[in-house]
């Protein structure tokens, strides 16, 4: 089976192809675009459906295409049912002759027209790809999946997903859903002051500097793992994303020195590892009653070392097991979109694969 993959995000688009055979994958490839849908425009999402089709499958024909997302999210739509509409529209129109798969919340795959029916049951339903992914493999587990932008936790218990939260209210209510990330969070959304000289100095709520620039100061990521737009609009490398992050205690780099900064940076980061650590606690506190004592923590993303293995790791959490390890460092970045793609070619071939 020829599958396609799709996980359509308010800042990334991200798509998986996959060649199975005989409940085996036989071919991966992966491509990602960077694409805020509310700064380029919603009008041209189709065009980058085009572009990575091309990238991935141009000559094949496809058997079916398996589609999740969260860029309902995003303030270029009024309303998720709005947002939903429109991409399940632009899919459409990319794959007019081809089978559309449509993931929910509760990792079940819908039609186009069941999803439009019912909107809030495919509306940032990406974590259940992921879930369910690893579930077919690893049984009773954590799962930390640290996008640029977020953080999911998903509990698995006997081979079954088991999250409480449905929608991305729910997931903020229960710990499951972290809204902190690899690149794109404002550092006045990780910490409200910093230990400076000796004192405390309470940061500004401008948006001057990101945890993209943390990570590449700290060499966390190198500038090309940096994809998205900086603060200032300038470039990634160490001395910009320094001087990004002295604004934030209003300073710039002629007032502080590299070690300051780092130490910062420093700071910044251990508070948003106690962010992750403390969702992964709330989770955990919640079902250990229905859980094996010592299970493993799954992490996936482009954040899944330098954050989610340190939160698991203050978390208490002993077993940790890199994605990476599996699916190989591309496709760990993009798991969604390779979690929707496996669904629907288990679905066409009528039995699980697993990678």
């Amino acid at each position: 089976m020829n599958v396609l993959g799709w996980d359509i995000g308010g800042v990334n688009t991200k798509a998986a192809f996959i060649k199975t055979q005989k409940g085996t994958v036989g071919e991966l490839k992966t491509a990602i675009e960077y694409f805020p849908v509310w700064k380029r425009g919603k009008e041209k999402l189709p065009a980058v459906l085009e572009k990575l089709k091309k990238q991935l499958a141009s000559s094949t024909k496809l058997d079916g295409v398996g589609v999740t997302m969260t860029a309902e999210l995003s303030d270029a739509y009024q309303t998720k049912r709005n947002g939903v509409n429109h991409i399940l529209t632009c899919v459409e129109q990319a794959f007019t002759n081809t089978p559309i798969y449509v993931l929910d919340v509760e990792s079940n795959l819908k039609s186009i027209e069941e999803a439009r029916r019912e909107p809030l049951k495919v509306a940032a339903a990406n974590w259940s790809a992921t879930g369910w992914m690893v579930s077919q493999s690893i049984k009773d587990c954590f799962i930390i999946d640290i996008g640029s932008t977020t953080t999911s936790i998903i509990p698995v218990i006997d081979g079954k997903v088991v999250a409480a939260g449905k929608t991305d209210l729910e997931k903020l209510l229960n710990g499951e859903l972290v809204y902190t990330g690899a690149l794109r969070t404002n550092v006045a959304a990780i910490v409200d002051s910093i230990p400076v000289r000796g004192g405390t100095a309470r940061v500004s709520s401008e948006l001057f500097a990101l945890s993209g620039d943390v990570h590449l100061i700290l060499g966390n990521i190198n500038e090309e793992d940096y994809t998205v737009e900086t603060a200032d609009g300038r470039g990634t490398t160490k001395l910009e994303a320094m001087a990004r992050l002295a604004r934030v205690v209003c300073a710039d780099i002629e007032m502080l020195n590299e070690e300051e900064i780092v130490k910062m940076a420093n700071y910044i980061y251990e508070a948003q590892i106690k962010q992750i650590a403390d969702g992964l606690r709330q989770v955990h506190n919640r079902i250990k009653p229905r859980m094996k004592d010592k299970v493993p923590v799954v992490v996936t993303g482009l954040g899944r070392d330098f954050l989610a293995r340190k939160a698991a790791q203050k978390a208490g959490f002993k077993e940790i097991i890199n994605l990476a390890e599996l699916l190989g460092d591309e496709a760990a970045v993009v798991s969604t979109s390779v979690g929707v793609a496996l669904m629907v070619a288990s679905k066409l071939e009528g039995k699980v694969i697993r990678w």
